[in-house]
């Protein structure tokens, strides 16, 4: 599959995961699980800015109109888009970044994304919930969610990656 038809695929099954799955489920304690920054995180290395910036902003847009959101998504996953290539050029390897592998646990190893992704993920939560709530004398409460939400959304990632990217390498 090449990597067009599989990003395409991507944007579609997050899109719809995220707003018709996760969207919907109550953990409490103010988590809320996302995955959609996932696809962000997985585009190929060597992608524009301006075609990033831009599938961060369709994805977002999709998901906010799904759920009712007025731009919460869309303005998240731009703030991680426009961190994204700042972030990846901080860790970038030695000899650069291989354009046959992909910004995948899997690909990079574990180390390279926990850093990575992790970095990407908090300032795309962080976003999220201060955008969602706008009132500064919440921050305690706006921290709690980035964290809960971090945590378990990350975690989400990892066995997404594990389990859905394991088998597509076998074929």
């Amino acid at each position: 599959m090449t990597d067009l038809y599989k990003n395409i695929l991507r944007f579609i099954l997050f899109t719809f995961a995220q707003s018709l799955i996760f969207n919907n489920l109550e953990i409490g304690f103010g988590i809320h699980l996302m995955v959609q920054p996932l696809f962000v995180m997985l585009l190929p290395f060597e992608i524009g800015v301006f075609s990033l910036m831009s599938l961060a902003f369709v994805l977002g847009a999709i998901i906010d109109i799904f759920s009712n959101t007025y731009g919460l998504y869309a303005s998240s996953l731009l703030m991680m888009a426009f961190f994204r290539p700042i972030i990846f050029k901080f860790y970038s390897p030695r000899e650069g970044y291989d354009p046959i592998k992909e910004p995948s646990i899997i690909d990079m190893g574990g180390r390279w994304f926990f850093f990575v992704y992790g970095y990407l993920l908090l300032i795309h939560h962080f976003w999220y919930f201060f955008i969602e709530i706008f009132r500064i004398d919440q921050i305690l409460f706006i921290l709690q969610k980035t964290v809960l939400s971090f945590i378990f959304s990350y975690l989400l990632s990892i066995l997404l990656q594990i389990f859905l990217m394991k088998k597509s390498k076998a074929n």
